[in-house]
């Protein structure tokens, strides 16, 4: 239309409304009627009556004012209790007239401030809950967290898969790791309101965070910073890439066509891949943040915990409702442990004496054992008749095979001579360090039908007199010792 006009100050109606692409009757009607068609079209009225023209004013508005958050559908449940005449068909009416109604007249609501990020100014960390998943280790459910560090600016991003829930242990070890990865430290590290981190008292309480989160924080020149409490969108730069990273995580899985791993630290791997990948996709800017970050402490801090335990009769230590085995020689000792999130070191003094698999105690009525055969079998091969009714005797056997051997022999030999059977295979095992060829030996006398002969099991796995060494001891005559007798006594002359 505007370049119908445009032609039609030089042109007459004909010729403007053919270069203007119109026919000449509707250059005709144009030239009468200049109005864009958008004002000639009247206000649109209501085609039905407004059926809360009586109540919405009346007794709507007066409940929002008195609760402002009351949602839509407990106005309808509330209207319809009142009138049921009008029906469940008022539902969007109502909603619409509610949006409006807050729109123009509702509280004011909370406003989120967009942040400009500088270049190593802030790292964040967080845990998030990874059992949706359905992760499992050879068979076994892996019920288990991700700890989350991420870098505001650049996008950087580490993942520790932790087994023991949210501890300092777990945070402390993820964060160095993270740093130690990215070699610097950003001026601020924020979390939300972590137990790990912060003893969560009144707001008054100033000195609110906890030793040991504060003395790490200082180690690496951080300020410790937290978010308000229950406030999720002040730590969203973390929140929403905890969403991202366990959808990698899925398509990953999806595309593994698998879901199990042989071992935690193959699981560990596959995170560690996932990562890795998403922080080569951001390897410039990460580049351009490390420049920015506060260079390392020449050491990391100690990021375990440490207890003392004093070694039971029973052979072991209690520990988080954990029964750990060490060897008996340690009973009565009192021992000192650096509790990890996969692991336990244990020092007598200052030395290492071993590091145990970390295990889990469930609720507060159930217990857990990690025990290692060879610690106790020297005893227990005196006393096989303890084998049924040990308390930990599931958690004895290292190998399949051999908690087959004992399920086989309980129900086809008397009870002594089955524990006799299968505590004189564990002595085996331990004594010709034959675990695995012995469980496999174990396992085909099984499958045949038939129990292994504890005779023909020491016979087959007796060192071989052949790879023995000869030794050929030479002996002196007799007579070197008179001779020898003699010179001693001339030199005392």
């Amino acid at each position: 239309m505007r370049l119908f006009m445009k032609h039609r100050l030089t042109h007459p109606i004909p010729v403007a409304a053919a270069r203007a692409g119109f026919s000449v009757a509707t250059g005709y009607r144009l030239a009468e009627d200049t109005r864009p068609p958008s004002e000639k079209h009247g206000t649109r009225g209501r085609r039905r009556p407004d059926p809360l023209a009586e109540v919405f004013e009346a007794e709507v508005v007066p409940m929002l004012q008195a609760n402002p958050g009351l949602r839509p559908v407990a106005l309808l449940e509330e209207l319809l209790r009142r009138h049921p005449e009008l029906g469940h068909g008022i539902r969007r009416t109502l909603e619409r007239r509610v949006r409006q109604w807050r729109a123009l007249n509702g509280p004011d609501r909370e406003v989120i401030f967009r942040q400009t990020h500088e270049p190593g100014r802030m790292g964040l960390s967080d845990f998030t809950d990874m059992a949706g998943l359905g992760i499992t280790v050879a068979g076994t459910p892996l019920p288990h967290r991700l700890y989350h560090f991420r870098l505001v600016f650049s996008g950087f991003e580490h993942a520790l898969v932790v087994l023991q829930g949210e501890s300092f242990v777990a945070l402390a070890a993820g964060l160095q790791d993270a740093l130690w990865t990215l070699g610097g430290a950003p001026r601020e590290h924020r979390t939300d309101s972590l137990s790990a981190a912060f003893k969560n008292l009144a707001p008054e309480v100033e000195d609110d965070w906890t030793r040991r989160y504060s003395a790490l924080c200082d180690h690496y020149g951080m300020a410790a910073s937290r978010n308000n409490r229950g406030v999720a969108h002040e730590n969203g730069a973390i929140e929403g890439p905890h969403g991202h990273l366990k959808r990698r995580v899925e398509d990953a899985l999806l595309l593994r066509t698998s879901r199990d791993f042989g071992t935690v630290d193959a699981y560990r791997a596959f995170i560690d891949t996932l990562v890795g990948r998403h922080n080569a996709r951001n390897r410039k800017r990460i580049d351009a943040e490390r420049a920015a970050l506060r260079p390392l402490p020449a050491r990391r801090a100690e990021d375990g915990e440490d207890t003392m335990v004093t070694v039971t009769s029973s052979g072991g230590f209690m520990l988080r409702r954990v029964f750990y085995s060490v060897p008996s020689r340690l009973i009565g000792h009192r021992l000192r442990v650096r509790l990890h999130d996969d692991r336990l070191e244990v020092f007598l003094g200052g030395t290492l004496l071993m590091t145990l698999a970390r295990g889990r105690g469930y609720g507060d009525n159930r217990r857990a054992h990690v025990v290692d055969y060879r610690h106790v079998i020297h005893s227990l091969r005196a006393k096989p008749g303890a084998l049924p009714g040990l308390v930990y005797r599931d958690q004895l056997f290292p190998r399949q095979a051999y908690r087959r051997l004992y399920e086989v022999a309980m129900e086809a030999l008397p009870e002594r001579a089955a524990c006799k059977l299968v505590v004189g295979a564990l002595a085996i095992a331990h004594e010709r360090a034959c675990e695995a060829d012995l469980a496999s030996l174990i396992d085909a006398c099984l499958d045949a039908g038939a129990l292994p002969d504890l005779a023909e099991l020491r016979t087959r796995f007796a060192p071989d007199p052949e790879a023995l060494p000869q030794v050929t001891v030479q002996m002196a005559p007799l007579s070197a010792y008179d001779a020898l007798t003699t010179s001693c006594g001339e030199a005392r002359a």
